[in-house]
């Protein structure tokens, strides 16, 4: 089993941490009523989806 020789030191270990960045939800506009919504998701406000209506909504 593989055991490490040397313990990482905390620079390092935050170095190499520091580029797990999260990244804010991309939003694009719908074609139907122009509300921002996740690409390649059906829209949760009108139900369209690829100019189709998929979803009912109330």
């Amino acid at each position: 089993m593989a055991v490490p020789k040397r313990k990482k030191s905390r620079s390092n270990t935050r170095h190499r941490r520091s580029s797990w960045k999260t990244q804010a939800v991309a939003l694009v506009e719908c074609p139907q009523c122009r509300d921002p919504k996740q690409p390649h998701i059906a829209c949760p406000t009108c139900g369209v989806y690829n100019k189709r209506q998929v979803v009912e909504t109330a």
